[in-house]
């Protein structure tokens, strides 16, 4: 089904007692296959659009480097002088640059557009005819979103990986505290490092969801669910909150940083996987349950 297809939707409002499956209940669970909605989403030119920009970031980065390359003259190794040493080192500049706002707009854009675009295309009546139940949908939808935000979180380190191995060679990586891991190892750390990313950012997927089934504009739920990160982000630096930022989704956004020290300490990392996974569980709930109780007007 096509996005012009989808667009086929009729006229008036339907709730979930106005569909009725009957005999075709049976077949209700196969309706929406995961295989079916991820390719009509990567036919997107939005989708197209953000991995060809995700893949090209790590290449603008070195043309930066390249030429606005000088000598400061300053003691030390700044992040961006180590990020021209190595491969890995490469690749951490790459995540500190992306991991609070760009992986932030990334996971927002594809959840926050699951619901909220097949109603502003009115089609969203069309496919609650077929029948497909409403939580199928939902699931589906959220399954194709996650698909594709692991997909472009992935895309950045690896092609940062290969260029900057290809251009600043295969040395350890190192931390501006002076500590290196071989190379090897730093691969593996850096792999381990966007798993955690990519579970931390799960309560953003659940903000964005909730968004998306409360409102008929996609720009709305995206556009939400990165203020309230950029909300949380700004309440985390208060300190006089003390402790309560703890449980701020955004708290252990850089919990994987201890990853690049010789000996981790995991703890914080946890703690991120754990309050990111309460957020978006929470958030996640709430929008099957928006959505199983949503009049359909659209």
């Amino acid at each position: 089904m096509t996005d012009r297809d989808a667009q086929r939707g009729g006229a008036g409002a339907l709730t979930d007692g106005d569909v009725r499956l009957g005999p075709r209940e049976a077949s209700s669970g196969s309706t929406l296959p995961v295989r079916i909605e991820l390719l009509r989403q990567l036919r997107r030119r939005r989708t197209q659009i953000t991995l060809g920009l995700f893949a090209l970031l790590p290449v603008i980065l070195w043309i930066a480097f390249s030429v606005g390359n000088d000598s400061s003259g300053q003691a030390g190794l700044s992040l961006t002088d180590l990020a021209q040493t190595s491969g890995p080192n490469f690749v951490i500049f790459a995540l500190f640059s992306s991991a609070s706002f760009l992986f932030v707009v990334v996971v927002a854009l594809f959840f926050g557009d699951t619901v909220a675009s097949e109603a502003s295309w009115s089609s969203l009546r069309y496919l609650l005819a077929i029948p497909v139940p409403r939580v199928r949908l939902l699931r589906q939808k959220v399954i194709v979103a996650g698909l594709l935000s692991i997909t472009v979180i992935a895309v950045l380190p690896l092609v940062a990986l290969a260029l900057g191995t290809l251009v600043y060679g295969d040395g350890p990586l190192a931390s501006p505290t002076g500590e290196t891991l071989a190379y090897g190892t730093g691969v593996l750390r850096l792999a381990i490092a966007v798993v955690y990313i990519a579970l931390q950012l799960t309560w953003v997927a659940g903000v964005a969801t909730l968004l998306s089934v409360a409102t008929d504009a996609p720009l709305g739920a995206v556009g939400g669910a990165v203020l309230v990160s950029i909300l949380s982000q700004i309440l985390d630096t208060v300190d006089a909150l003390g402790s309560i930022r703890n449980v701020l989704p955004t708290h252990y956004a850089f919990a994987w940083t201890d990853l690049l020290t010789a000996d981790v300490d995991g703890t914080e990392m946890a703690r991120g996987v754990l309050t990111a996974l309460v957020w978006a569980t929470a958030f996640g709930a709430t929008a099957v349950w928006w959505f199983r109780s949503k009049d359909i007007t659209s």
